[in-house]
């Protein structure tokens, strides 16, 4: 692994002294820790991007949630590491995050802008268990009276629920939980090492109980596997029942690293879609927009239907009856 590969002076991102472990627990195990002090916590997100905000904090590279579709991946090219199995099991640990957060909170030229935290990798993933990074990191903020909003898959975040709600008393505090389907079988396979979606939505529902606001980020809308009607009524249905604010659909996206992974996975569990990839995607890394636009269009009708949004109080209709059997179905693909 060279540190060096940055588009940057060697040592532009991380001291030179890296301290690599591994771990042989069964929580860990195949994982590799590669510790390093960072020189900076605060990055300003690119001009060019598509994200709503402008700073983000990230105390990991690597995600051991190993999601097959993560944006992410490419990131670890950057170091010479591999952006399939290497991003899911070499994970880069900034162990000085907390304290030098503090300091660039207290730098003069900091106007105290919103920071978003989750947005390339998962910050409670796995190695928050080890490392414990982000109590600090919510101290720091809460401190400073810092905005900031967190989207994570983790339920370690219910660890720091009495931190959240002591920042939440001082600054604005937005926190989102990324559920884009219910079905188990998809979530073993496309999303391996997180939570399940059930204990995800366990989440929002413990943070909306103590009085934090919880939205959803319904993502991935996966074309072919998760997008039925049905399949987006189901969940939307089960963001609600789970006291979620607003839900927020997003579909797949596919940039190079992540395609390239993704791709392959379903050529392995689904080989007769891939065509139908290819085709959807020839235009680039999202899919058309006519078909984003249908998405949307589709959960947000079910959210207003559930009362799902700002002011609107939750509403949750009853199951609908069970239509007669009518012979058999045809089957129907379940991977989210």
């Amino acid at each position: 692994m060279r540190w060096d590969n940055l588009g940057e002076s060697p040592t532009a991102l991380f001291d030179a002294d890296v301290v690599t472990r591994t771990v042989d627990t069964p929580e860990f195990r195949g994982i590799t820790f590669h510790e390093v002090r960072a020189r900076s916590i605060v990055n300003r997100v690119p001009g060019a991007s598509r994200m709503p905000f402008e700073w983000t904090v990230n105390p990991y590279r690597g995600c051991s949630h190993a999601c097959v579709y993560c944006f992410a991946r490419k990131t670890h090219a950057y170091l010479d590491l591999d952006t399939g199995l290497g991003f899911d099991s070499q994970i880069v640990v900034k162990v000085n995050a907390p304290e030098l957060l503090r300091r660039e909170l207290a730098a003069p030229r900091w106007r105290g802008d919103h920071i978003a935290m989750g947005t390339n990798v998962d910050c409670y993933q796995r190695a928050e268990g080890r490392y414990a990074l982000m109590p600090g990191i919510l101290a720091a903020l809460r401190d400073h009276a810092n905005p900031f909003s967190i989207l994570t898959k983790g339920t370690l975040i219910l660890r720091d629920l009495e931190l959240l709600r002591q920042a939440a008393e001082v600054t604005d505090v937005g926190v989102s939980v990324s559920v884009g389907f219910l079905d188990g079988t998809l979530w073993r396979t496309l999303e391996p090492g997180t939570p399940a979606p059930a204990r995800r939505l366990d989440v929002v529902r413990t943070l909306t109980a103590h009085g934090l606001a919880c939205g959803v980020l319904m993502a991935p809308v996966v074309p072919f596997l998760s997008d039925t009607p049905d399949q987006l009524r189901d969940t939307v249905r089960a963001v609600a029942e789970a006291g979620a604010g607003s839900v927020t659909p997003l579909v797949l996206h596919l940039r190079p690293g992540a395609r390239e992974w993704f791709l392959a996975w379903l050529g392995r569990h689904h080989p007769h879609l891939v065509r139908r990839y290819e085709a959807l995607y020839a235009g680039g890394s999202y899919a058309p927009t006519w078909y984003q636009r249908r998405i949307t269009r589709q959960v947000h009708e079910l959210a207003a239907e559930y009362g799902l949004g700002p002011g609107r109080a939750r509403r949750i209709p009853p199951e609908p009856a069970a239509a007669p059997e009518r012979g058999p179905a045809a089957t129907q693909l379940t991977l989210l």
